[in-house]
């Protein structure tokens, strides 16, 4: 199966080399910002973006219809949390920008890891309650995109009589659905609805672990694909490659102020946990998975980071999709700067490799 290469659009130049409060200040939406950051993604040959969700930051919908209107083959992936509209809005605002970005879209089902991020929202249910929720949610949104009738539906959250769209998706069946969470409950709701299921950076070992549980999981006769996301550092050497590698982290830490961050808005994202957890046993895993940042961010986000030469980092994803993985992640620091080297140094080797073996296998199919 080809492989897909998804990146990530904000709407600003704003990572964890930054103070998150210059997001929340004046100027939060910078257009030609946008736009450069847009075209570096298209131009660099991957599938998708992915536009993030969270409490204080601009609408991912809207956002990411921007960036459709100044971009021509761009795919993008729109972050979103059940639960704050109801699932009716939400299966027809995403059915309408289907149409308009011409089958462009899939959306990103993000249930929510931080109370304090949900409660700016007003959502006060636990993460168990949430699951639950978007279990509901997501078999209402569904059922807006594929049924030809109107229906009732009765359940613990939502109640809808003779609900129904006249707007389907421009995309058939329904728009993909990725999923995240590594609970689980994560498990169960990603296994009955999603299209992807996706995953932060782990060891091989573990992603091998972790596709066996959601396949395990599956309804009879459903098919899923995987996802991983890490952030690749780049050198013309091994060895600049890890130099670039630490004054990143040596950056972090300067600006949360040491090694190990206390949390301001305790997580209850299991992925989070997990990836401190592989942090605090072994900096390096595998060839070149490198986990320090997740310390330093106390595995805030994507932040285990794949150190090499494009080579090495090529050989390195190679190794997710051997173990399962179709869809690939990669954002960096700089987001810009890395997308155009990505496009340039990492994308082209990884697709041709991947060419290669599919290759290899209809030969020996023959």
């Amino acid at each position: 199966m080809p492989v897909e290469f998804i990146g990530a659009i904000r709407t600003k130049p704003v990572s964890e080399l930054n103070n998150v409060q210059n997001f929340l200040n004046e100027n939060v939406i910078d257009q030609d910002y946008i736009r450069e950051l847009t075209q570096a993604h298209e131009k660099g040959g991957f599938d998708r973006v992915l536009v993030a969700y969270r409490a204080n930051n601009p609408d991912s919908f809207i956002v990411a219809s921007y960036a459709a209107s100044i971009s021509e083959q761009l795919g993008f992936l729109i972050a979103h949390r059940p639960g704050f509209v109801a699932p009716t809005l939400a299966a027809r605002t995403a059915a309408t920008l289907d149409h308009f970005t011409n089958g462009r879209i899939a959306v990103h089902i993000i249930t929510g890891g931080y109370d304090a991020d949900q409660q700016r929202d007003g959502d006060w249910l636990d993460h168990d309650n949430r699951y639950r929720r978007t279990d509901e949610y997501l078999e209402i949104v569904r059922r807006i995109w594929t049924s030809d009738t109107p229906f009732d539906y009765e359940g613990e959250f939502y109640r809808v009589k003779d609900a129904f769209s006249a707007i389907k998706p421009f995309q058939k069946p329904h728009i993909p659905l990725y999923f995240g969470g590594a609970s689980n409950q994560a498990v169960q709701v990603g296994a009955k609805h999603s299209n992807v299921y996706a995953m932060w950076g782990e060891p091989i070992a573990a992603i091998k672990e972790r596709i066996a549980n959601v396949r395990a999981a599956l309804p009879d006769g459903r098919y899923i694909r995987f996802s991983v996301s890490v952030r690749p550092i780049l050198g013309v050497t091994e060895e600049q490659a890890w130099e670039k590698a630490y004054n990143i982290l040596a950056r972090i830490q300067k600006l949360r102020g040491g090694a190990t961050l206390i949390p301001s808005e305790p997580s209850q994202a299991v992925g989070s946990q997990r990836l401190v957890d592989l942090a605090q046993k072994s900096e390096i895993y595998d060839k070149c998975l490198w986990t320090p940042i997740a310390t330093a961010t106390d595995g805030g986000g994507n932040t285990t980071a794949l150190v090499g030469t494009p080579e090495q980092v090529a050989e390195a994803l190679v190794d997710y999709y051997d173990a399962g993985v179709t869809t690939l992640l990669i954002r960096g620091f700089d987001l810009v700067q890395d997308a155009i080297e990505y496009g340039r140094e990492v994308i082209p080797l990884v697709r041709a490799e991947v060419a290669r073996r599919e290759r290899q296998a209809v030969t020996v199919g023959n």
